[in-house]
Order: structure tokens, then sequence, then C-alpha cells
């Protein structure tokens, strides 16, 4: 999903700049609404894991160079699941900028692009779990078709982020529309493996729930709302 150097530039940044800013703004929303039923100290830990495993993610998980961007297993929904919206969505920033300033330097002028490319869809299927799931389920009861939907459409924003900024950056000539495409038919089929990571994580949050972890987890990986 990192969209690369010169693929967006000059005063095109400005609305790269906008759309971060509206993700920041949003991220502390819902830093104040986990907040309300977290304290201090479990939020910073769930921030912390969230931004390692992000690291994890994009620097020692397999990545490929596909189209107009990278092929990244993300896990944004296993974040999700397991630490809550907004330790993930600071997560997801803080992990990408590590990334970007020890090991990609390159990255950086694009970070505010590919930081939106992330934190959008994070707050898509952050929406679509209010709808999808039923209060009295908990996360760690939910079912493949469950996971699956918030899986697809995670990557799918994904997808569709990349492909927007592709076109306002390079326009909409045909080698754009080529890249973009071959981009997209690779990345979706991250979905085919993502559901089933996430529900080997939940399963093993199942094994540990009475072993007093509660602080490391948002609290509706465990209790039905």
């Amino acid at each position: 999903m990192h969209i690369e150097p010169g693929v967006v530039d000059g005063a095109k940044m400005a609305f790269a700049y906008a759309t971060a800013a509206g993700a920041a703004g949003y991220t502390a929303k819902l830093a104040l609404q986990d907040l309300k039923t977290h304290n201090v100290g479990s939020f910073a830990v769930r921030t912390v894991l969230a931004a390692a495993g992000t690291f994890i993610f994009f620097e020692v998980l397999p990545h490929f160079p596909v189209g107009i961007s990278e092929v990244h297993f993300i896990l944004g929904t296993t974040l999700f699941l397991l630490m809550g919206a907004a330790p993930a969505a600071l997560g997801l920033a803080v992990g990408l900028l590590i990334q970007g300033a020890f090991f990609a330097p390159s990255d950086l002028p694009m970070y505010f692009v590919n930081v939106t490319t992330l934190l959008v869809p994070l707050f898509a299927i952050s929406a679509l779990a209010h709808r999808l799931i039923p209060k009295g389920k908990a996360y760690v009861d939910l079912a493949y078709s469950d996971v699956f939907k918030l899986s697809v459409m995670y990557q799918g924003w994904v997808v569709a982020w990349v492909a927007f900024w592709a076109f306002y950056g390079q326009g909409m000539g045909a080698d754009t529309w080529q890249s973009v495409w071959t981009f997209g038919v690779a990345y979706m089929l991250v979905v085919i493996i993502e559901p089933i990571a996430d529900l080997a994580v939940l399963a093993g949050a199942k094994a540990v729930r009475d072993r007093k972890l509660s602080g490391l987890f948002t609290r509706r990986l465990y209790s039905a709302t």
C-alpha cells in the first residue's frame, strides 16, 4: 500500500496533508471515546503493541512491489479487533513513521499519503463493526463470515485509496490504469489470508481469556457491550 515518492507531489500534496489532519482529528475523537471505558495505562500499552505489530507487518513479513505500489500484510482488522480503533490507528501511524524514519527514509515524503491510506479504511471497519456485530457478542466469538466482511472492507478501502492517489497524482493514462489494476488484483488476494489470521489470533485470545490479560486488549474483545 506504499505510494512511492513522485506519484503525488508539488501542490497536490496539500490534499494529503488535509486528509491526514482529518484522520488525526478523528483518531483523537476515538481516543476520547476509548478512554471512557479504559484507563490511560491500558490505552498506552495497546498503542505500543499496535505500533510494534505494524512495524513487524511492514518490515518483517513478506512484501512485494506490484503495479503502482507494494503488497503488505497490514493485518489492520487484527489490530482493530485486539486493540480497539484508536490504539490501532495510532499504532498504524507510529509504526509507519518508525519504519520510514529508520528503515525506508525515501518513503517519508509520502508519509501523509500513506497514513491516510491506512487510517481511513480502519475508520470504515470500525463503523461497520458497530452495525455488523451485535452488542451481545464479544469479538472473540465472531464467526469467519463476520471477520471476512471486515477484512474485505479494510482491504477494499486500501485499494481504493491507492487507486485514488495514483490517478490524482499521475492522471488517468493507460499505464496508470494498468498499474492500479495489477496492484488491486494482487492486493485483494490478501483477503484470503487475513481472515484466517484474524480468527487464529481471536482463538488465541479466547484461550487466555481468564489469565487477567484484559488490560492488554480492548474490552470489547472479551465483553459484549
